[in-house]
Parts: structure tokens; sequence; C-alpha cells
């Protein structure tokens, strides 16, 4: 396999003020010290693996981004700038909703941001303990409407089986996020990951079930008020798709920059390390795979079929050299109709999308060793 191009870059920015009691990623509180090293320690790892590819995507992530100072800021979009954009770039930047003002959106429009996150989570109070997060409905409503009058692409993150949560409540929280008018709702049920404060307070998660009446819910009301279901877990009006999250869904190679953050470059898999103090020493890559054909196949299956729209026949066929369905036994799949396809496309029945995983383990467990030999 050719060395792929490289169009996206990712960084993590590994602190909050506040930690909340389901997050699972890489994350410290604020601290102003550990902050300037990090950012040091970030603009070397910069230099030494960026090439000056041209971005098509740029996120930065964490943690929470947003909590900065402008001094940081400005040292953070300084070693940024490094980064050669192309035309119709994507440039995506996490905000919490207490850290939205004037200040820091004009910062953000300034260094080329066009697109921000917004983890709103839930309008409903009843769910701040649980959260452990602080949530004032007008207040989080108020610094939407500030953030639209400087970007159009605006994400928000609804969560949902939230414990003791209705069908009522959750319809309210999806009704109330529509009225907010943004380009782009990403959706997740909450998980209760190991090395959380809701996994430690032994918290369990919402069945199975009333999971799946909840995932129909947001489905149909988003769709149902001009919302495209594109991926799984999000939604887009028209054109407005998250250009960085199909990069990894198409199976494409990205830049991982950050303390938690992972890459896939030169078909190279790597995750960096979790410990902030661990890289601002500079040990930081803690996992490298090479990923041979078989594996990118294989991936290319578990990550495409989150699309709605499937994996594209013959995008598949020009990658790969073969046909989807002469490498999975895809044709058994499709007569069991767990699986759907068109000219263009091969997909899963929107009734089974909430099952999603556990087609794709079907899809890859027929995956059939010997196609390259025929």
């Amino acid at each position: 396999m050719q060395n792929p191009s490289l169009k996206s870059a990712y960084i993590h920015v590994p602190f909050c003020k506040n930690i909340c009691s389901y997050c699972d990623f890489c994350k410290n509180y604020y601290n102003e010290k550990i902050v300037l090293s990090y950012l040091e320690a970030l603009e070397d790892e910069i230099k030494e693996n960026y090439k000056g590819d041209a971005l098509e995507t740029l996120y930065v992530g964490g943690g929470t981004p947003s909590c900065l100072s402008i001094k940081e800021l400005d040292i953070l979009f300084k070693i940024i700038s490094k980064f050669n954009l192309s035309e119709n770039y994507e440039f995506t930047f996490e905000c919490n909703y207490e850290d939205i003002n004037d200040t820091l959106l004009r910062k953000l429009k300034e260094n080329n941001v066009n697109r921000i996150s917004i983890g709103l989570q839930t309008f409903n109070k009843k769910f701040k303990d649980v959260l452990k997060r602080n949530i004032d409905k007008q207040e989080m409503i108020k610094k939407v409407n500030l953030a639209k009058k400087y970007f159009n692409n605006i994400n928000i993150d609804l969560m949902y089986a939230l414990g003791n949560q209705s069908l009522k409540d959750l319809k309210q929280d999806v009704l109330d996020f529509i009225s907010l008018k943004v380009s782009h709702i990403s959706t997740y049920s909450l998980i209760v990951e190991e090395n959380t404060k809701l996994f430690l307070n032994k918290i369990e998660e919402v069945d199975e079930d009333t999971q799946g009446k909840m995932y129909n819910l947001i489905n149909n009301i988003l769709t149902s008020n001009g919302y495209k279901h594109y991926e799984i877990s999000n939604f887009s009006l028209p054109g407005f798709e998250s250009k960085h999250n199909l990069t990894y869904w198409n199976n494409e190679n990205y830049y991982g920059f950050g303390a938690g953050a992972s890459g896939f470059v030169s078909n190279v898999r790597y995750d960096n390390t979790r410990s902030v103090f661990n890289y601002i020493k500079g040990r930081r890559k803690i996992y490298e795979e090479k990923i041979d054909k078989n594996q990118m196949i294989k991936d290319e299956v578990m990550l495409g079929f989150r699309k709605i729209n499937g994996i594209d026949k013959l995008a598949f066929l020009n990658k790969y050299g073969i046909s989807i369905d002469k490498v999975f036994n895809t044709e058994s799949l499709i007569k069991e109709g767990l699986l759907e396809e068109n000219k263009t496309s091969i997909f899963i029945p929107l009734k089974y999308l909430f099952v999603s995983n556990e087609i794709i383990l079907k899809v890859i467990s027929s995956y059939n060793l010997n196609y390259n030999k025929k």
C-alpha cells in the first residue's frame, strides 16, 4: 500500500476547570504552570512530525480547550499557525458554554476557527449531580445564541440515557436543542467507563431496550425537523456534516498531537501517553502498529458502516483492488436483511442502526482470508 496523503489533524488540550463524572478522555485540572509546559511540548511534537501537508480539517478538542486564558490561547494559535490550511478547510474548536464570551469568540474567529462544538449534554437540571455539570438552561441558550453571531457552523452535544431520564424528559431536550437552530447535533448515550466518577460510584447504565427507544425517538424528531442523519450518532443540516469526523469514518490517515491523542500516519496507528507529565518530558508514543492490507480492509468495514450511506462499492474497489462482496460474505447478510445495497453503496438498514455493532461483527467474521489468492 502506498503512503496516503494526510489531510487532517487532531490536537488534544487535556485541561478542565471541572471534571465531568462520565469523562474518560485524557484530562487534568487546569494549572497555569503545567499548561505552559504542555504547550511547549505540543509545539515540539508538531515540529518533529508535521510534514507541511495542506490540511482540510483541523480539530482542537479536550479536555476543555476553551478554559485556556487569552495568553495561553495566543501561544496555542501561534503553534497552530504553522499548519497549512487548504482553501476550503474546516477548523473546529471545542468549547464549554460557561467559557463563551465575546472575547473568546473574537479570538477564535481571528485565528481561522470556522466551526465550534459546544458540550451542552442536557438542559434538565435534575441531571446536574449525576453528570457533575453546571446546568443553567437560560445561560446555555444565551451562550449558544452569542456564538451564532460569530459562527454559522456550530455543533452541540446531546447526551441521553441519563439514569432515571424518561422519554418525556428526552423529548423536551431534543425539542429545545432543535429550537437553537444550530447546524449540527451529536448524540451520545451515557456510557459508564472505567476510571470515571460514575464507575467509581457504581452507577449502572440504562438497559439496552430503553436506550433503543431513546435512540429512535431522537432520530425521528431530528430527521422530521430537517436534520440529515449521516452517521450513527450525528445529524446535520444539509452541507454541514463534520468533515473532520468523516476522516475517521472513511478510514483515512490523520495526525494526532497531544497527550491522549491517537493518529494514523503512513498506515501506522499510534496512541500518545495519557500522562500529561510524561508527555511534557517527551515520552509520547506508547503504542504503534503498522496496519497491513487485511487489517485495513477490516477497519474500513468497522468504520464505514457507521455512516448511514455505508460503504461506497466503487471507492472500496479502487482503494483495495477487489470488490467488497469478494472479501466479505455480504450476500448472505443481505438475504438476512442485516445489510442492504443499492447501485452505489452497501449499508446497514435504518431499523438496525442501534445494534449496528453486532452486524459489523458479523460482517468482519465473514472475512475471506483467501480472497487475495484467487
